[in-house]
This record gives C-alpha cells, structure tokens and sequence, in this order.
C-alpha cells in the first residue's frame, strides 16, 4: 500500500512539475520553428460585407535566432505602376522589431522598432494570429470583434 502510494504522489509531483515547465518549452519550440526566412505565397483580406480580396502581394519574412524579426512586401504590380507614372510610387509594407509570443493564443508579436512605409507603427505592436499548416506559416490579423481581416501565407525558404 505504502509502495501504490507513493508512485501516486510521484506521479502527481512529477505531473506538476512539467506543467510548470511546459510553457516555457512550448515558447521555446515554436520560436525554433518560427527561425528563418520566408517568402509570401499568398495575401488575403476578407472584407466585412463578406467573401475574399487577392491583395497580389510578394514579399520575403525572416525570424531569427536573437528574437528579431523583418517583413517586406508589395503589390505585384507595383514596378509597372510606377513606370507609368511621373510621381514617387510607393506601396506595401516594410517593417522590423523584437518578437515574442503568447502560445496558448497562438499569437505572435512583432515590436515594431522600425517602419518606414508606416511610420505610426513605430514604437507599437503588430499582433499576428500564427497557425502552421500544410507546409505553410499563416500570419493572421483580427479585428477587434475576433473577426479574421487578412491572412499572409508563408513559405520557409531551404
């Protein structure tokens, strides 16, 4: 009887010490699977009055070792607007900053240290809902209601 119970007080010891330890090792786990450099496979928004909007993005994420992270895109047809054009053309995004995450919310941080094609975001944080899936990071915004706006889909580079 002695024996029965304490493997049970063991078992129940050791089942709280790992649920202690777990969270840490979860950010740990998904900051290794975040490290590395992306390209955009795919950028949707989804507006309120329904359905979806190609937005014809390109673009390249990187995540690194150090808890960094940097984000480039534009429009597809930007080169071409440009050319057609005697103004400066501009269009996209272009941002980099110190990351971290709330893993049971599977969200990510992006502290925006510098922005040039947004300038108010400088100083502020870009949440984004993560999810992996199908070979692919997707980077999702929600507004404040819980509703999903865009979704940037990403793939690791080899």
């Amino acid at each position: 009887m002695l024996r029965k119970s304490s493997f049970t007080l063991f078992s129940l010891l050791l089942l709280l010490v790992s649920s202690l330890v777990h969270p840490a090792d979860d950010v740990e786990m998904i900051r290794q699977q975040f490290i590395g450099d992306y390209e955009l496979v795919s950028y949707f928004t989804f507006p309120a009055s329904g359905g979806e909007r190609d937005m014809n993005y390109i673009g390249r994420l990187s995540y690194d070792a150090f808890g960094n992270m940097a984000g480039l895109g534009m429009p597809n047809n930007l080169p071409e607007r440009a050319n057609n054009s005697s103004d400066r053309t501009v269009g996209g995004f272009a941002y980099w900053g110190g990351v971290s995450f709330d893993v049971e919310k599977s969200i990510v941080i992006h502290h925006v240290q510098g922005s040039p094609m947004a300038p108010q975001w400088v100083g502020g944080d870009n949440i984004r809902h993560f999810a992996f899936e199908d070979g692919l990071l997707k980077l999702s915004l929600k507004d404040a209601q819980g509703r999903v706006t865009a979704t940037l889909s990403w793939r690791k580079l080899q």
